[in-house]
């Protein structure tokens, strides 16, 4: 199955724009990129290259997102929200490196809860015939949205903010 990049790219900059900007009073301006995360041989050593995605992806391709959060307005912002949904038919794989300086939160009920890595769910087992609820780590590829906490961006500052995703 191949999907086209505009409509997964129009879906992730309504979705994570709309609800960024509307947290920062429209003081924000976001720019999403897509690229296509390639493994190639440079001098016979392996090294990753993000590539401009050609138009569609496949099963099993990598996609590095990363938006780009520039405060517009005259004075500072802070514990400035950006979220952003994990596209349908992909699986969030980690964070893009250097995020250090923000605070980052995942929610797997469709962005309704967020919180801290890792995330903690309750099942039912099937335990001697009795029906036991238990406690168990979420894998990040249940992770369905990222909110990343911002704690200070000044006035015309900007810094990028990204995961990692593989299509399904």
């Amino acid at each position: 199955m191949k999907f086209h990049r505009p409509t997964l790219l129009a879906a992730l900059l309504l979705c994570g724009a709309a609800h960024a900007a509307a947290q920062a009073g429209e003081a924000l301006s976001l720019n999403l990129t897509m690229l296509l995360v390639k493994t190639v041989q440079v001098n016979g050593k392996a090294t990753e290259q993000l590539l401009p995605n050609s138009g569609s992806v496949n099963p099993g391709d990598v996609i590095s997102q990363v938006v780009s959060v520039r405060n517009t307005s005259p004075k500072s912002m802070r514990d400035v929200p950006v979220q952003l949904p994990v596209p349908k038919n992909t699986m969030y794989l980690a964070p893009e490196k250097g995020l250090d300086s923000v605070r980052t939160l995942y929610s797997i009920d469709g962005g309704k809860t967020f919180a801290a890595a890792p995330l903690k769910k309750t099942i039912t087992v099937t335990e001697n015939g009795k029906s036991v609820q238990k406690e168990v780590e979420v894998k990040p590829g249940e992770y369905n949205a990222v909110r990343w906490i911002v704690a200070e961006l000044s006035p015309g500052k900007s810094l990028e903010l990204g995961y990692r995703i593989q299509v399904r």
